[in-house]
């Protein structure tokens, strides 16, 4: 199979051709744009299937924009005892570290041990350094480096807020971070490269079976128009939306998935200045949170931090979490217990310059129709079924293992359409360089190391934007490094639509800096009206859409009146 061109009008030609008998039926169409839906396309297509991706919304506008953005095995997971999932995610670690070095990289982590409220005191500090030699024996020293304790001295230079006075030592050890939505597009646009078509704004309306009841075609909207496709198998990735797709394919909905929210808020650097990823207890519950810089300036200093994550569940319809109130009471109440206030002074919801607000797909277990424990608890073990019609389902699972998922997807679309799940180096992910591969990350602050940190090699075709025209090489915000030529490129070469895929997808102002994200809308809608031929109507619309969604997220965090009635 060759390689197609990443655009949406072209993908759609596909699908339509594909409708007509003028192109052979899929042997796969994947439903769902997200990590695990772009992940099971990477790898049909690598085997050679003839492979359709749809996605109703936007590549990674779900859980898979909204995460932690961490590669990492999961250091509770394994005190939970839950070593299976610890290795298998240390293993894809470490893939991924080598298959996009541009996009992931290593992220020191240290969880302070002070004389008293810690996420662990001096008593226990023994315990946990057993711990963290199981981790790394596990798989953590794949990366390269192992755990180390530090003293007081040193464990302050990486969190200098926190009350020094309390601190005793620190534990340090090594995961990964990436820009979780950046890594789902670039699987995305790898997957095309490998000759899978592969489109957004495509939504599923039906799966139609044959007369063996078999799913043979499924109906899908676009541009408000229906198209037909057929298919010899059909893999559901649609993540916490996946009974949706069950209820179409099955009939009932089977209220399978238990959605948990995870929050994380952002806020300027500088509030706490901590130069490596930092683990803060939580005492109203005994959980604990992340402290991680980002937007790394080049001399040691960031741009922001975010805190996070919440972990609870969710009731509510699946399009409408926000950060609430509540959710930021929470982590303002655990990051301010662990700074020094009296020093740095207290965090408030004012300091906040970003909210972000995801679903983690947890499949139920037995007999959950009240569910009792903790979603913290809920094993993130993925899990791979067959419907009676033959759609493959993949759920659960977390954003590390989506290539181990994807494989263990395929393997059951293989054996279910009569081909051998025998997979040649050469057709398997496990070694599959991603687009832009060959580059490693940088972080001098630069324009030309924050377009590397992108897009790895293909850096070179948004360069070539501003050697044509310089006013590309400009920031969009002021104080932001992204510029405008990476507009220009996210519509031609990146399927971004809207002014929403820009801002929040495409570049990460919207989840950084909401406010610069507002005051650059107006700038960003121009550019993006002269390269997809807005008129004024449609500028209009889509700034007025943005600023909506800008004012919900707002009033949802300062919603006070949910303060006394809900808790993690």
């Amino acid at each position: 199979m060759t390689g197609r061109q990443f655009s949406r009008s072209h993908m759609l030609a596909e699908l339509r051709n594909s409708a007509s008998g003028e192109a052979d039926p899929f042997d796969v169409v994947v439903i769902g744009g997200g990590i695990t839906g772009v992940g099971v396309a990477l790898d049909a297509a690598a085997r050679g299937l003839r492979t359709a991706l749809i996605e109703r919304d936007d590549f990674a506008s779900g859980t898979s924009s909204k995460s932690s953005k961490m590669v990492h095995g999961g250091l509770r997971y394994l005190q939970n005892g839950d070593v299976r999932l610890v290795y298998e995610a240390l293993r894809e670690r470490r893939r991924l570290m080598k298959n996009a070095p541009h996009l992931v990289d290593v992220l020191p982590f240290m969880i302070p041990i002070m004389t008293k409220d810690s996420v662990v005191s001096k008593k226990i500090a023994r315990a946990l350094g057993s711990a963290m030699w199981m981790y790394d024996i596990t798989g953590g020293w794949r990366i390269g480096k192992f755990h180390k304790r530090v003293n007081a001295e040193q464990a302050a230079k990486h969190f200098p807020t926190t009350h020094l006075e309390k601190l005793s030592s620190g534990y340090l050890y090594y995961d990964a971070g990436a820009d979780d939505a950046r890594l789902t597009l670039t699987i995305a646009r790898t997957a095309a490269a490998r000759g899978a078509v592969v489109i957004n704004r495509a939504g599923l309306v039906d799966v139609l079976t044959n007369a063996e009841g078999r799913a043979d075609r499924v109906v899908v909207e676009a541009d408000g128009e229906r198209i037909t496709v057929p298919t010899k198998s059909v893999v559901n990735a649609a993540g916490v939306w996946a009974d949706e797709v069950r209820s179409l394919d099955e009939g009932t909905h089977p209220d399978s998935i238990r959605p948990a929210k995870g929050v994380h808020l952002t806020i300027p650097w500088e509030k706490v200045r901590n130069d490596i990823a930092v683990i803060i207890p939580v005492k109203r519950d005994k959980r604990s949170l992340f402290i991680v810089p980002w937007g790394p300036i080049g001399d040691g200093t960031f741009r922001h931090c975010y805190v996070g994550t919440t972990d609870t569940d969710h009731d509510g319809g699946l399009n409408e979490h926000q950060t609430t109130a509540v959710d930021v009471d929470y982590c303002l109440e655990a990051l301010n217990q662990a700074l020094d206030t009296d020093v740095v002074g207290t965090i408030t919801l004012a300091d906040v310059t970003g909210v972000w607000s995801g679903l983690r797909p947890l499949v139920k277990g037995p007999s959950e129709d009240q569910p009792t424990s903790k979603t913290a608890d809920l094993s993130r073990q993925h899990q791979v079924a067959v419907s009676d019609s033959g759609v493959v389902r993949v759920s659960g699972g977390k954003l590390t293992t989506y290539r181990a998922m994807a494989e263990d997807t395929v393997e059951q679309v293989m054996r279910g359409i009569g081909r051998s799940t025998r997979v040649p180096r050469s057709k398997s992910t496990r070694h599959l360089k991603l687009l832009g591969a060959a580059q490693r990350r940088t972080s001098d602050g630069s324009t030309s190391s924050h377009l590397g940190n992108r897009y790895g090699t293909l850096a070179a075709e948004v360069r070539a934007l501003i050697a044509f025209d310089a006013t590309l090489g400009e920031p969009i915000a002021p104080g932001h490094p992204y510029v405008r030529a990476e507009i220009i490129y996210a519509i031609h070469h990146e399927m971004a639509t809207t002014l929403d895929d820009v801002l929040a997808r495409r570049t990460r102002l919207h989840i950084f800096d909401r406010p610069a994200a507002l005051a650059a809308a107006p700038g960003v809608a121009e550019l993006m009206a002269t390269e997809l031929h807005w008129d004024a109507i449609e500028v209009d619309r889509q700034l007025t859409n943005y600023q909506q969604l800008c004012a919900a997220e707002d009033t949802a965090a300062r919603d006070q009146s949910l303060l006394p009635h809900t808790s993690h």
